[in-house]
């Protein structure tokens, strides 16, 4: 059955460039059938106008001709009344035979009743004319009778004289009005067969666009880091194996994003088993444990003491983007008050902005939202610590709460040297530490952004680096009403 079934469908084209020549030909096909159809009809109107102009033509050679021989026939008629002849007898009677194919000729016209009836009291009237000339032999033709007749007869054959005239105003009407129903029906054809072009234009356009579509989603896909779906692309044969070449992508790049959380995870903690050892030795010399320490040795030993307490705090930045990462699909969705939750958060990094001698400006309005509280605390955390990081002594930094809608805003500024525009989609990567300001370096694994967006996203919200302007400028956009998870682990 399934062998039927396939051979049941219809043959798709093999590349891209044979479905875009099919989809040529199948709109073109009602243009063509209406090109088609027009000139047939234009053949058959011109085979009537032919039809109608031999027509025409043919009835006013017979009828001239035919009142041609009535006046011959009527003067005759006339000298043989008065002047018996066999001569003349003789050219009357072959006129009579002229007049009578003459009249078949006209009767076989197509004439109508009108036409018909004058046309058969025409011929009554010469046959009449007919016998009273050649009524007896040897006998003189009564010469009134034959006025009688010659003048019926006169009469007749000026009506028969417009026939030709009926006949082609006549076949010129019916050409005209067959020319503007062939013109109506072209109309309609063309705006029919438009139609139908358009019609087919617009579905092969959706079947042509489907395949491109489906590979700028993946593509889209692949730039979101968004791995868990498989990439199917449906359409010619070229186009299918580009689609698979990007889920071949899409699985390797699975295995490259394993592969670094696997060497992150066992690298934070393979580094955190000798830490502990070399900060407990360092705190144990700062305790003088061991004996006195003479003032260049207290010195070393502080900046040993420094530096594993900044190399601690790099490697629980490591282990908070992973947890982040592996738990952004699950958020503990409760009814937050950010305004209070700006707040606390903020308060813990007062102390540390006043060793610097920052100000930290806060503004807020009440507003409750559905999240979890702790990435919502996580995202504030981040973007504060980060404006602190790079705000100069003396800086300031404003933290903003407000709303949009239905989504709530939390804007972070400082006054430090900015993010550079061309840094502005790239500064939210992990391990991303953009360019160095003015007044040197700032340490850092360039993980909280990355951290900022991973919980954002995971709330259906979205964060954006604000490069207009002076100063760093950081802004998240929450749902308040839904937290929806955008953020999937690969």
């Amino acid at each position: 059955m399934m062998r039927h079934r396939a051979a049941g469908r219809p043959r798709r084209p093999r590349s891209f460039l044979g479905l875009l020549l099919t989809a040529f030909i199948v709109v073109t096909l009602p243009l063509a059938g209406a090109m088609l159809y027009s000139v047939w009809n234009t053949n058959q109107l011109a085979g009537r106008s032919t039809s109608a102009v031999f027509n025409a033509a043919q009835a006013a050679s017979a009828t001239r001709s035919l009142v041609n021989r009535i006046s011959t026939m009527a003067r005759l008629a006339e000298q043989m009344a008065v002047l018996p002849d066999s001569g003349l007898a003789s050219g009357y009677t072959k006129l009579h035979e002229d007049f009578g194919r003459l009249a078949d000729e006209l009767t076989h016209l197509p004439l109508d009743a009108r036409q018909l009836a004058a046309l058969d009291r025409t011929i009554e009237q010469e046959q009449a004319l007919y016998r009273v000339v050649t009524g007896e032999p040897d006998a003189k033709p009564d010469a009134e009778a034959i006025r009688t007749r010659v003048d019926a007869l006169t009469d007749d054959a000026n009506a028969v004289l417009t026939i030709s005239y009926l006949v082609a105003d006549r076949e010129a009407r019916r050409l005209q009005a067959t020319a503007e129903e062939v013109q109506r029906r072209l109309l309609m054809l063309g705006v029919l067969a438009s139609a139908v072009a358009l019609a087919f234009a617009l579905a092969l356009t959706r079947i042509v666009a489907h395949p491109i579509g489906q590979l700028e989603g993946a593509i889209r896909q692949l730039g979101r880091a968004e791995f868990s779906q498989p990439i199917t692309v449906r359409g010619p044969e070229d186009l299918r194996n580009l689609g698979e070449r990007l889920d071949w992508l899409r699985r390797r790049l699975v295995e490259l994003e394993e592969q670094k959380s696997r060497f992150l995870r066992h690298l934070s903690h393979d580094l955190k088993t000798p830490l502990a050892s070399l900060r407990e030795g360092v705190e144990l010399l700062n305790d003088r444990v061991a004996g006195p320490l003479a003032p260049p040795q207290l010195q070393i030993v502080e900046i040993m003491r420094e530096n594993s307490l900044r190399l601690q705090e790099m490697i629980e930045e490591l282990l908070d983007y992973q947890r982040t990462l592996h738990a952004a699909a699950a958020l503990d969705v409760q009814p937050v008050r950010l305004d209070e939750l700006l707040r606390e958060t903020v308060s813990d990094h007062r102390l540390a902005a006043q060793a610097k001698k920052q100000r930290i400006e806060v503004e807020t309005v009440p507003l409750a939202m559905q999240g979890d509280a702790a990435k919502l605390r996580s995202i504030v955390d981040n973007l504060l610590g980060n404006a602190l990081k790079f705000t100069p002594p003396g800086g300031a930094v404003s933290v903003i709460l407000g709303t949009e809608g239905d989504d709530a805003v939390i804007d972070v500024l400082d006054t430090g040297p900015g993010v550079h525009p061309e840094d502005g989609e790239s500064i939210f990567d992990p391990f991303f530490r953009g360019r160095s300001p003015a007044h040197g370096r700032v340490a850092g694994t360039g993980l909280g952004l990355a951290i900022v967006r991973e919980c954002t996203e995971a709330h259906g919200g979205r964060v954006t680096a604000i490069t207009a302007g002076r100063g760093g400028h950081f802004r998240v956009v929450l749902p308040r009403r839904r937290a929806r998870v955008a953020a999937k682990a690969a």
